[in-house]
């Protein structure tokens, strides 16, 4: 990805892109196939309506976010409050107001529709070398299904601070959302985008991060609630010895769908990165989608990188879809690998579990539980690590009821 070297605006790319899978038909052009070659605007109306045949779109129920594909009238379709950290809100930011462009650019039609429909960015900014020991609480609560809403995040943690910054979506919305990430050299950053929908919102977000030298950010995209949520996920390591650790949990019911698609870019020398999503899914037509993109860039000597994803299907019904790829363009790297697996329970994990007197019922339990506490226990903080457990909980009551 490329920085802006001038203000975005609407116009300045307005003609760097025309939906690549609309132009098979009419001028005999190759689909993009490529996540690092996907063009960019900040225009929705260059790319045009998805018809779900696009590779970025095509695991997508695409008629379901179809109200996102139009930028909104309104933006009080979700209201934003901050539980705690609210002293770290900077004023707002209009299109043209640094840093908000810095890092982020839109390569899709929401995205681009975010970008327009947001007329001021909320700005969440750490201070140089300030450790932030509790963490910022941001709840972004929907209005209604009927209501929509475009919004655009700015996180930004300067040089050596560290923080944790929590996005936590309740109620219901039609809400089209950009977070932009930015991680200062030396800066420890944690964000935490956590959907806890109803069952009838629509959601789809782009997180875009950069981090510079010798800094670390740690990604997590947590669903659980919503009946359509998109949240991709894009981290460029740029700076030399940056790392980025890149975590999802979900756990889809009947007619939810949860997807990610995740793109972590090796562009600076020694840098590492993880990526690890797990996912449940259990109930009739239950989807989940994630895909998994890792450039490691030409200058990216030294690069330690490793990208996987497991689901876990419970019932009849339920689909998982999962794309690993890997990109390597130089020789001189540490490790390069990726994994995806997709199953029902272990036998041997339950068979064990029955001899030694449990029940069946409470076997398949712990290990769901065991599965997904990995990803939890890594968040760092534990009252909404026994939320979540305890939300696990509940969804497995659902499913052994």
């Amino acid at each position: 990805m490329t920085t802006p070297t001038t203000t975005p605006t609407a116009s300045r790319f307005s003609s760097a892109h025309v939906d690549p899978a609309a132009q098979v038909a009419d001028a005999g052009f190759v689909p993009v196939q490529t996540r690092s070659e996907r063009p960019h605007s900040y225009d929705p109306t260059d790319f045009g309506t998805p018809s779900g045949r696009e590779v970025n779109w095509k695991h997508t129920p695409v008629a379901k976010l179809a109200p996102l594909f139009a930028v909104a009238g309104t933006t009080d379709g979700v209201t934003h409050s901050f539980g705690a950290g609210e002293q770290y809100a900077s004023a707002p930011l209009a299109a043209d107001a640094a840093p908000r462009g810095e890092v982020f650019l839109a390569e899709d039609v929401t995205s681009a529709v975010a970008w327009q429909g947001a007329s001021e960015a909320l700005h969440i900014r750490i201070p140089r070398e300030e450790e932030v020991a509790e963490p910022i609480f941001l709840t972004i609560e929907g209005q209604g299904a009927d209501q929509r809403a475009d919004a655009h995040i700015v996180i930004e943690a300067l040089e050596h601070s560290a923080a944790t910054v929590v996005l936590q979506h309740t109620g219901s919305a039609q809400y089209a959302q950009n977070v932009e990430i930015i991680v200062r050299d030396g800066a420890k950053l944690s964000v935490i985008s956590l959907q806890q929908w109803q069952d009838d919102a629509v959601h789809a977000s782009a997180h875009q991060a950069r981090v510079a030298a010798d800094a670390t950010l740690k990604h997590f995209v947590i669903s659980f609630g919503g009946g359509v949520v998109r949240v991709n996920p894009s981290v460029e390591l740029a700076g030399a010895g940056s790392e980025g650790y890149l975590y999802g949990l979900s756990y889809a019911d009947a007619g939810q769908h949860l997807e990610s698609q995740v793109y972590l870019h090796h562009k600076g020398p020694h840098t590492k990165g993880d990526v690890l999503y797990k996912g449940a899914l259990q109930g009739e037509s239950a989807h989940s989608v994630w895909i998994g993109d890792v450039l490691i860039g030409p200058d990216a000597t030294g690069t330690d990188s490793y990208e996987a994803n497991r689901n876990l299907v419970l019932t009849e019904g339920a689909r998982a879809d999962s794309i690993p790829n890997l990109e390597i363009e130089t020789g001189d790297i540490v490790g390069a690998g990726h994994a995806s697996a997709t199953g029902r329970f272990d036998d041997e994990q339950l068979f064990y579990l029955q001899a030694r007197g449990i029940t069946e019922e409470e076997a398949r339990r712990l290990v769901v539980l065991g599965f997904l506490s990995d990803i939890v226990q890594r968040l760092g903080i534990p009252s909404l690590e026994e939320e979540l457990l305890a939300a696990i909980e509940t969804e497995l009551a659902e499913v052994n009821a």
